[in-house]
């Protein structure tokens, strides 16, 4: 079965905000770190590292 991946990531972050109960603050601060992150010189490095 192929679950396309933004609907994974969906239903991943829905369980953990149910079950973990984050700030939410810490959740937008992690989500818009990543996306700068991602966007950075660092985003290459990240890509090795997670392959």
């Amino acid at each position: 079965m192929d679950v396309p991946l933004w609907l994974a990531l969906i239903v991943v972050g829905y369980l953990g905000i149910k079950l973990i109960r984050p700030p939410w603050w810490l959740v937008a601060v992690l989500l818009l770190s990543g996306y700068l992150l991602a966007d950075s010189v660092f985003g290459p490095l990240i890509d090795t590292a997670v392959k």
